[in-house]
C-alpha cells in the first residue's frame, strides 16, 4: 500500500472518528458524514466482558431491530477506565455515560433514547455527570476524567479495537509513514531521547539511550521485544492497551526496528490475557494486509515483522532476560548482566525490550515532537504514568495523569475517595516490588525518582488503596507469599531469602514473635537487595521494610501485646459473648463450624433463656457467630 493510498483511507474515515468528541449540536454533520444518526460505543475490554457486556450489546441489536431502528452504529472498544461502573456504555453526539448498564437497561435505552426524537435516560446514566438541577455535563468534565491526560490509553475507549481503520483514523501509523519517509534511524533515536520517555516496565530507564545502544552494537541480527507479561497483583494496565489499541504497540516496535536496524521482533503476553491475545493476532494480520508489517513496509524498502509468544504466567518473566530465555524456549530464568540485552539478548543478537505502556507513548512522541511530550511531567520524569487504581477506593479502574501529579489527587479526586466512611491508612505502589506509603505522604508528587526516595517505587503501575481496616503486617506477608512463590529458585538470596522472610512474618502475624525478628528482619532484606540476581529478589523486601518504616508500631503491637489493631491477624483475635446482651437465642451455635459454643446457666436479668459462651480452645476465629448476631452481643478483639 502507498502513502498515498494510505491518506486515502486515513481522509475517508477521520469524521467517523471526530465524531465522538463533538457536541450535541453537530449531530447533522454527524448523520451526512457517516450515514448514522447516533454511535453507541461499548466496553470490549475484559472487566466490563467479565460483567457481560456482550450480552449488553446482543440485547441492543435485538431491540434496534425489533424497533426497526437502522441508523444507529454500534461499536465494540476497548476500557473506558471507570472499571467500578461496567459494562459500560456511551451514546454519541451526546455523550451520554451509561454506567452498570444490564441487558435489560440496554434495551430501554433503545426504546427511548436511540429512536428519532428520543431523550436520555437520564436515571440510567453515570450519576457523575447529572447534576443537582438535573442538567448532564460531559463524562470528561467529572472528578474521575477531568484531571487525566490520555496519552498511552488516547484510543482506548474510542475505536473499535477490532478495525484497523479506526486505528488509522485516530492516528494509528501516522508515525511510521513519517519516520519512514522523512527520518534516518538515527533522527528517530534522537527524538525519543529528546522527549525524556523512560521506560514504564518499573525501573524507569531512558528509553532512547537503550535504542542507542543497541544501535550502536555491531551485529547484522537484532531484535525488538515488547513485555506484556503483566503480572503484579491488581495491574491491568498493558492488558488495557492492547485490548483497546494493539496497533499502537505493532507500530512503535516497527518504528524501533527500523531505528536500529532489526527485522523481526516479538510480543511476550501472558496467555491468561485472551482478549488481548486474540486482538493482537488481529491487528497483526490486518496490518500485514495493509503492507504495514512484513516485507517491503509502506513501499519504502524496510521489512519488519511480529511474532507472538504466550507466556505461562511466571512472575519472573517479567525482568528482561527472564523473558528472553523464555521467548528461547527455556525455562524462564534471569541472566547475570552485563552483557545488557543491547548487546547480548535474545539468541545472543543486540536486543530491545519495553513493555506495553512505554511502545503506545512512541506514536505522539513521533507525530507531536519531543518538545510538546518533554513538556508534561516533572523535571527527571516525563510524560504521563497509568495507574490501576484498586482495593479500597470508590473509583476503581484504569487513571493516566501527567507525572508530578499527587497520590492525594489520584485517590481523593479521580478515585472518589475510601468508600463507606473508612479512613485512609496507605497506598502501596508498585505491586510486589514497591512499598506502602502513609496518609502523611499523600501529597507526594508522583514520579520515578520521589517514589524511590519514600521507600516505594513506580513499578509497572498498580496503586492499591488500604483503609482502617487493613493490617500492614498481614499487607507485607501477602506480597511476600506471592514473591516467594514466583522465585524462579536460580539464587540464593531470593529463592531462601523469600522463604526466611516469609517464615519470619508468619511468626508475627501468629503471635509467635520476638523483637530479634524485627532485627534479623532487616538484616535480611539488605542482604537479599545487594545480591540476588535480579529485581524480583532486589526489591522483594520493598513491601516489608516501608511497612516496618512507616508502621512499626504495627509490628510491635503483634509482638509485645499479641494485637492486631485491624483484626485481620486471626490468631490475634477472640470472640466473646456478652452474657447480659444474650438472649439465648442460639444462632450462634447452630452455626458455628466446630461446634465451639454451648449453653451456660445465666439467665441475664429481663431474659428468658440461658446465655451461650466461646470455648476458645475450639474457635477458629472465623466470625460467623459476630455476622449472624443481631443483638450485637459478640464482641472480636
Amino acid at each position: 500500500m502507498t502513502i498515498q493510498e494510505l491518506n486515502a483511507i486515513r481522509e475517508s474515515k477521520k469524521e467517523l472518528i471526530d465524531v465522538r468528541r463533538v457536541v450535541k449540536e453537530q449531530a447533522e454533520k454527524l448523520a451526512a458524514n457517516t450515514g448514522y444518526r447516533k454511535q453507541v460505543l461499548v466496553c470490549g475490554g475484559t472487566g466490563c466482558t467479565s460483567s457481560h457486556s456482550m450480552k449488553v450489546i446482543a440485547s441492543i441489536e435485538k431491540t434496534l431491530a425489533e424497533e426497526g431502528i437502522e441508523d444507529v452504529l454500534i461499536v465494540k472498544t476497548g476500557c473506558f477506565g471507570l472499571c467500578a461502573l461496567g459494562p459500560i456504555m456511551i451514546v454519541y453526539p451526546e455523550g451520554a455515560f451509561y454506567a452498570q448498564v444490564t441487558p435489560e437497561n440496554a434495551a430501554t435505552v433503545v426504546k427511548q433514547h436511540l429512536k428519532e426524537g428520543g431523550e436520555i435516560v437520564k436515571e440510567l446514566l453515570y450519576q457523575g455527570t447529572v447534576m443537582a438541577d438535573g442538567s448532564i455535563i460531559p463524562f470528561a468534565e467529572t472528578p474521575f476524567y477531568k484531571k487525566q491526560m490520555r496519552i498511552a490509553l488516547r484510543n482506548c475507549g474510542v475505536i473499535a479495537a477490532e478495525d484497523i481503520d479506526e486505528a488509522i483514523a485516530a492516528g494509528d501509523y501516522q508515525a511510521l509513514e513519517k519516520v519512514l519517509s522523512e527520518m534516518t534511524p538515527d533522527e528517530v533515536i534522537q527524538e525519543v531521547l529528546d522527549s525524556g520517555l523512560r521506560g514504564r516496565g518499573g525501573a524507569g530507564f531512558p528509553t532512547g539511550r537503550k535504542w542507542m545502544f543497541a544501535k550502536a552494537s555491531q551485529s547484522d541480527i537484532k531484535y525488538v521485544c515488547c513485555n506484556a507479561d503483566e503480572g503484579d497483583p491488581g495491574a491491568f494496565m498493558d492488558r488495557s492497551v492492547l485490548e483497546g489499541d494493539p496497533h499502537s504497540v505493532i507500530e512503535a516496535m516497527t518504528i524501533a526496528g527500523y531505528a536500529i536496524g532489526a527485522h523481526q521482533g516479538y510480543i511476550y503476553v501472558r496467555a491468561e490475557y485472551p482478549v488481548a491475545v486474540e486482538r493482537l493476532k488481529i491487528a497483526l494480520n490486518q496490518a500485514r494486509e495493509y503492507g504495514l508489517l512484513g516485507k517491503n513496509i509502506l513501499g519504502l524498502g524496510f521489512d519488519f515483522d511480529i511474532d507472538i509468544r504466550l507466556g505461562a504466567g511466571a512472575f519472573v518473566c517479567g525482568e528482561e532476560t527472564a523473558l528472553m530465555t523464555s521467548i528461547e524456549g527455556h525455562r524462564g530464568e534471569p541472566r547475570p548482566r552485563p552483557p545488557f540485552p543491547a548487546v547480548k539478548g535474545l539468541f545472543g543478537k543486540p536486543t530491545i525490550l519495553n513493555n506495553v505502556e512505554t511502545w503506545a507513548n512512541i506514536n505522539p512522541i513521533i507525530v507531536k515532537g519531543a518538545k510538546w511530550y518533554s513538556s508534561i511531567g516533572t523535571e527527571r520524569s516525563k510524560g504521563t504514568k497509568v495507574f490501576a487504581l484498586g482495593g479500597k477506593i470508590t473509583n476503581v479502574g484504569l487513571v493516566e495523569v501527567p507525572m508530578g501529579t499527587t497520590l492525594r489527587e489520584i485517590i481523593e479526586e479521580i478515585g472518589g475517595g475510601i468508600p463507606n466512611g473508612k479512613a485512609f491508612k496507605a497506598a502501596q505502589t508498585g505491586g510486589p516490588s514497591g512499598g506502602c506509603l502513609p496518609a502523611s505522604e499523600l501529597d507526594t508528587e508522583i514520579d520515578f525518582d520521589n517514589l524511590v526516595a519514600k521507600g516505594s517505587m513506580m513499578g509497572s503501575g498498580g496503586l492499591i488503596v488500604l483503609d482502617e481496616d487493613d493490617c500492614m503486617v498481614d499487607i507485607s506477608k501477602f506480597y511476600l507469599e506471592f514473591t516467594a512463590d514466583e522465585s524462579c529458585g536460580k539464587c540464593t538470596p531470593c529463592r531462601i531469602g523469600t522463604k526466611r522472610l516469609l517464615q519470619l512474618l508468619t511468626k508475627i502475624t501468629e503471635g509467635k514473635g520476638t523483637p530479634e525478628d524485627l532485627v534479623k528482619i532487616e538484616e535480611l532484606a539488605q542482604h537479599m537487595k545487594s545480591s540476588s540476581l535480579c529485581a524480583l529478589g532486589q526489591s522483594a523486601p520493598n513491601p516489608v521494610l516501608s511497612t516496618l518504616h512507616h508502621f512499626r508500631k504495627e509490628y510491635e503491637d503483634h509482638i509485645y501485646e499479641h494485637h492486631c489493631e485491624a483484626g485481620v491477624c486471626k490468631a490475634l483475635l477472640s470472640f466473646t459473648i456478652d452474657k447480659d446482651k444474650c438472649i439465648g437465642c442460639g444462632v450462634c451455635a447452630r452455626n458455628c463450624p466446630t461446634n465451639a459454643i454451648t449453653r451456660t446457666d445465666y439467665v441475664a436479668p429481663g431474659h428468658k433463656l440461658a446465655s451461650f459462651v466461646i470455648d476458645q480452645e475450639k474457635c477458629v476465629k472465623c466470625g460467623v457467630c459476630q455476622s449472624n448476631c443481631k443483638f450485637k452481643a459478640i464482641d472480636r478483639k
